[in-house]
C-alpha cells in the first residue's frame, strides 16, 4: 500500500521513484480509496476465476490463458518467447506451465523451423477440447464477477483505462 514518508525504508528514499530531494505526491484520500478498490477487486477477481477453473476444469487461470493464447494463434502454435510476451508472463513461468500442459497432453513442443534454437508450443486437439470444455464455466464466472456488475459506460471506462495503463507500462518496460 501507499504510505506516507515516515515509514519509507532508506533504500526506497533514494530510488528512481522516491527521491530524498523531492517530496512525493502522496495520494489523496480519494486516490487512495480508488487505488485500494482497484487492487483489492483485481486480486479477488483473479482468485475467484482461478478457483472456478480449478474446481470446474482442473486448470489454473494461467494454464487457461496459455491455452487461449495458443488457440488464437495461427496454426495454434507460438514460439515460447512469444507465448510469454502475449501472456505477459516470464519465460521461466511459461516454461513450467507448458511442461504441465504438455504432461497433460494439451500442448506439445516442437523445434522452430526457421530457428532451430527456438521452441514452439502448439495446442493439441485434446488441449482444444479441454479449452472448449472449460470455457463456458470460465465465461460465466467472468460475467458473474465483473461484466454483469458494470454498465456499458463502466465497461468502456475499464477498457479505456486498462488500455492506457497497458500502453504506459509496456513502454516503460521496453525502455
Amino acid at each position: 500500500m501507499i504510505v506516507r514518508g515516515e515509514n519509507v525504508p532508506e533504500h526506497r528514499r533514494h530510488s528512481r521513484t522516491f527521491s530524498a530531494m523531492t517530496e512525493p505526491r502522496w495520494l489523496t484520500d480519494t486516490e487512495q480509496r480508488a487505488w485500494r478498490a482497484y487492487l483489492d477487486s483485481t486480486r479477488l477477481l483473479l482468485q475467484a476465476l482461478d478457483r472456478e477453473l480449478v474446481e470446474d476444469s482442473a486448470l489454473s487461470l494461467t494454464d487457461y490463458e496459455l491455452l487461449v493464447r495458443l488457440s488464437e494463434a495461427p496454426a495454434r502454435r507460438l514460439r515460447m518467447r512469444e507465448l510469454a510476451n502475449t501472456a505477459l508472463a516470464t519465460r521461466s513461468g511459461v516454461t513450467r506451465a507448458v511442461t504441465r500442459l504438455e504432461e497433460a497432453g494439451w500442448v506439445r513442443r516442437s523445434v522452430c523451423e526457421d530457428d532451430r534454437r527456438g521452441m514452439n508450443a502448439e495446442l493439441t486437439d485434446t488441449g482444444q477440447a479441454k479449452l472448449a470444455d472449460a470455457a463456458p464455466g470460465h465465461v460465466a464466472a467472468v460475467r458473474a464477477n465483473m461484466i454483469d456488475l458494470l454498465s456499458a459506460r463502466d465497461l468502456e471506462s475499464v477498457r479505456s483505462v486498462g488500455a492506457r495503463m497497458r500502453t504506459h507500462l509496456q513502454a516503460a518496460s521496453d525502455a
